[in-house]
């Protein structure tokens, strides 16, 4: 079944939502119908086409807004790409390393943790990355963006009704 991309009122994607939430905030006023997918939905008093994307007509307060650190998430911010052999492999062919070990007084954070594959993760072993001569490609931080909204909203995946929207978040 459809969904509807649920846009701020500065045309940022929030979150994917129900085509029928959407239908109940076009009815309630709530978001304008930015566009809409070529099928109708009806009720007794009622039809219009069913919203592809939405976009709310007031701000509403953002809490600051962390990014969980999870397995998923490092993946995803590394774009599932061993960040020591620079190769891209599928989730079940990654692990997470800890650039300085736990073992050494390394934490288990966004700026100590990158995406590994088995076989370097094996190489790097309980070493400082000096000492294994693997270095991380890039520096790890922690991420601006939400991962979780991001994987939603994966452009090569989101109707092609989504994409100039999704666009917007990229970078």
């Amino acid at each position: 079944m459809e969904h509807t991309l649920l846009l701020a009122t500065t045309y940022e994607p929030l979150k994917i939502i129900s085509w029928k939430k959407a239908v109940i905030l076009t009815i309630l006023r709530k978001v304008e119908v930015v566009e809409a997918y070529e099928r109708m939905v009806h009720s007794p008093s009622l039809s219009l086409s069913l919203p592809a994307v939405v976009r709310l007509h007031r701000t509403i307060p953002r809490r600051p807004r962390t990014v969980k650190f999870s397995r998923q998430n490092i993946f995803f911010r590394d774009r599932y790409t061993c960040q020591y052999c620079n190769r891209p492999h599928p989730s079940h062919l990654l692990t997470y390393d800890h650039v300085w070990p736990k073992s050494k007084g390394g934490k288990t954070t966004w700026d100590n943790v990158v995406t590994s594959c088995i076989s370097c993760n094996l190489k790097k072993g309980n070493k400082l990355p000096q000492s294994a001569n693997l270095r991380p490609v890039k520096r790890p931080e922690e991420p601006k963006w939400l991962p979780n909204i991001a994987l939603s909203l994966r452009v090569e995946s989101a109707p092609p009704i989504w994409q100039d929207y999704l666009a917007w978040g990229q970078s």
